[in-house]
């Protein structure tokens, strides 16, 4: 039995007084009834923050006599009150005789959230409170649930566009963090096996070095036993205490740096793709940190869609590089022609999916007259370079069989493209050199089918673009439609550039702008050997690797009648 204060102490029982309709006062026995049949806990404190009034609700939700609170001190009854924001608010509303209102958890000895308001009397404070622990509750589920749902759809957006798989894992890692976990560690393993940690992040930014050193050499000292291992050789996910693991590894500094981070819990979930584990996400729980089930199928959903971007990004990867390699096997070196000198180029694109159509081609018809021709195939990927093969082969063979100009040679492939039910889309132009050998000077002839325009630098560095901006309709649209057929003089020592479009688009910029960008490149390059003007060319104009694949054929009329 509490031991109650001498008489002397007791605080003394002040009526209260409420105003009614009739002008008259509440009897305190009525007012004690409404007090007693609130559905809010209730309370008085004087001066000495001393009980003088608890109400039947307080005394319920306490499970504890009020007798036994009377004339005893709110902080000696509730020892864990002081210093929280209970205290504060209480001693705050007492100071600047103001009411307030506030929300608050309380750990103590009655755990929940709690709806408080407070305002001061002469004579103390009166507090009411409601137990809002359920609200609270159903609200905190519902913002995790948000939160889960915004954290997939970041994890999508990251990872559906992603060409590179480590990059993009590697950033997974601060996604995560800290909807599902305090700290996390990305690995992914390489088709020989070998597993990298690639990135990590902590809800603690003093922390995030400390992880940063542990992820460099963790892999290096955990057991076969360990958390990691275990994921990554079953495929199944694996939760250990921290102390386990710590038990499992020897001493050093892997081992202290886990310690120094201190968590209490990890969950080891592995990245599932088609045929093996290519990686593994590790969370590290902190003490205090609720994991529901929600939580848990969230996390698995995480590393399930990591597990599948990988998967995808190496099938690109794999497809792009055969892509390239087709590519390159068709765009051979071109044949030495007499009279001039021909070099050609190819640069795939930064993006290994964005490989695909783009060809050059050089050859001599049946007669030995030169022909120049620079092509691009709508797509990116191994079909696009596949048909591209079929186009090049078909625009030669035409050409070699008829004889023909280059806008009776672009016709008959459109009809060929038509004949084929293929659907497939292309540009190209097409330059044919007569005249080399004499002496009557060269008579260029050329057609475009919705084509970049070719360029012509000549000797006295004046630079024109040939025609317009893209000529006539692409091939595989109608193979009737009309192909115009233009011709040039070109003196000796003049150059004839042909090109495809990752040349001169880039993002934020206009054809027009990158037209004016190659023409000012060639007139600061006039006079240069040709494979230097190619590649001079190709740097200034792509400033590293291209967006798009690029490929280009330049021919040099040579001023004298030697053969290269």
């Amino acid at each position: 039995m509490t031991e109650q204060p001498p008489p002397a102490e007791r605080p003394r029982r002040v009526p209260l007084r409420v105003v009614v309709d009739a002008g008259g006062e509440l009897d305190p026995d009525d007012l004690a009834g409404v007090l007693e049949a609130m559905p809010a806990a209730f309370f008085l404190l004087d001066r000495q923050w001393r009980f003088r009034y608890v109400n039947a609700e307080m005394d319920r939700l306490l499970h504890l006599p009020r007798e036994e609170l009377l004339g005893r001190s709110i902080w000696d009854v509730y020892p864990r009150m002081v210093g929280s924001r209970f205290e504060a608010a209480y001693r705050d509303a007492v100071a600047s005789g103001q009411s307030i209102t506030f929300e608050a958890q309380y750990s103590g000895e009655l755990p929940g959230w709690y709806e408080v308001r407070a305002w001061p009397r002469p004579d103390g404070l009166a507090v009411y409170f409601f137990d809002i622990t359920a609200r609270h509750t159903a609200e905190e589920t519902a913002r995790r649930a948000t939160a889960r749902l915004d954290l997939l759809s970041r994890v999508n957006a990251e990872l559906s566009g992603a060409l590179d798989s480590v990059s993009a894992l590697g950033r997974l890692a601060r996604i995560v963090v800290p909807t599902l976990t305090d700290a996390c560690i990305v690995t992914v393993v390489d088709r020989d096996g070998r597993a990298r940690d690639v990135g990590s992040w902590h809800a603690d930014p003093g922390k995030r070095g400390l992880l940063a050193r542990y992820a460099d050499i963790r892999l290096e000292t955990l057991p076969p036993t360990s958390p990691v291992a275990l994921a990554l050789t079953a495929g199944t996910p694996v939760t250990e205490p921290v102390a386990d693991v710590l038990a499992l590894m020897r001493p050093g500094p892997a081992r202290d740096l886990l310690e120094q981070l201190g968590p209490e819990r990890a969950a080891v979930l592995p990245l599932p793709a088609a045929d093996r584990t290519v990686g593994v996400l590790t969370l590290y729980h902190d003490a205090g940190r609720v994991v529901g089930p929600q939580d848990v199928e969230t996390a698995r959903e995480v590393a399930a869609q990591a597990g599948r971007a990988v998967d995808r990004v190496h099938r690109q990867s794999q497809q792009a590089k055969l892509a390239e390699a087709l590519q390159r096997s068709l765009l051979t070196e071109p044949p030495g022609i007499p009279h001039a000198e021909v070099v050609v180029r190819y640069v795939p694109a930064a993006e290994a999916a964005r490989v695909g159509g783009d060809w050059y081609d050089a050859f001599l018809q049946q007669d030995g007259t030169p022909v120049l021709v620079i092509g691009d195939v709508v797509g990116h990927d191994t079909a696009a370079a596949a048909m591209m093969g079929q186009l090049r082969g078909l625009l030669r063979g035409v050409a070699h069989h008829s004889g023909d100009g280059p806008a009776a040679v672009l016709r008959g492939l459109d009809e060929a493209i038509a004949s084929m039910h293929t659907g497939a889309l292309a540009t190209a132009a097409v330059a044919r050199f007569e005249g080399l050998a004499g002496d009557d000077g060269v008579l260029m002839r050329w057609a475009n089918a919705g084509h970049p325009p070719p360029f012509l630098l000549t000797p006295d560095r004046q630079v024109a673009v040939l025609g317009g901006r893209f000529g006539d309709l692409m091939l595989g649209v109608d193979p009737t439609a009309d192909r115009v057929e233009s011709t040039l003089d070109v003196v000796p020592g003049s150059v004839v550039l042909l090109y495809t479009d990752g040349l001169i688009e880039r993002r934020g910029s206009t054809l027009d702008d990158g037209l004016d960008r190659l023409r000012g490149c060639l007139e600061e390059l006039a006079g240069r050997p040709l494979g230097e003007l190619c590649d001079q060319v190709l740097d200034r104009m792509l400033q590293g690797t291209p967006e798009d694949d690029v490929a280009l054929v330049a021919l040099l009329v040579r001023p004298d009648p030697q053969p290269r």
